[in-house]
């Protein structure tokens, strides 16, 4: 317990230093201008950044629900209705001769729809003796076949890419 006494007797003994010069000026120069209505720069009170945190849970149990919709749906479209399926055991329908058809398709129509033409200049061609233009030129053409029996009908389309050499005249 002596040693105790002894240390609070030596802090007791202890006194700060004084203030610098220097930090007495600055002070009384903040004082100042606080006084004469300049407000001193503070730190102010930042809002918290808001973040994306995504619910797992929510998401799980949306992702569970639909899951468990769509499979219901799936095993009601697949059954029958009890009343078609009745019907058709009870009177099934009468079985015809079908007439003889002609599968003969007749082309009716056919369409060609320009996209792009585009002029890659002059070019030499092999065993000319003078240059020719070039023009490219990519299209889509549809072609319409009918059966006119039936009225079944095709239709087929296809792209296509055209390359026309124009002689150059000579002047």
């Amino acid at each position: 317990m002596n040693d105790f006494s002894e240390l609070e007797a030596e802090l007791k003994k202890l006194r700060p230093r004084g203030v610098s010069p220097e930090l007495n000026a600055r002070i009384e120069i903040g004082l100042a201008e606080e006084a004469a209505g300049r407000g001193v720069a503070t730190a102010g009170i930042l809002p918290k950044r808001r973040s994306f945190r995504p619910n797992w849970i929510a998401l799980g149990l949306g992702l569970a629900a639909a899951a468990v919709f769509l499979l219901l749906a799936r095993l009601n479209v697949d059954r029958p209705s009890g009343k078609a399926a009745g019907l058709a055991l009870i009177s099934p329908a009468p079985v015809t001769p079908a007439a003889k058809v002609d599968d003969s398709f007749v082309p009716a129509a056919l369409t060609r729809i320009v996209y792009d033409t585009h002029d890659e200049g002059l070019h030499f061609t092999e065993g000319a003796d003078q240059p020719m233009r070039r023009l490219r030129t990519h299209k889509r053409e549809t072609v319409h076949w009918k059966n006119p029996q039936t009225g079944a009908s095709l239709r087929v389309s296809y792209p296509t890419e055209e390359v026309t050499l124009i002689p150059i005249s000579g002047q």
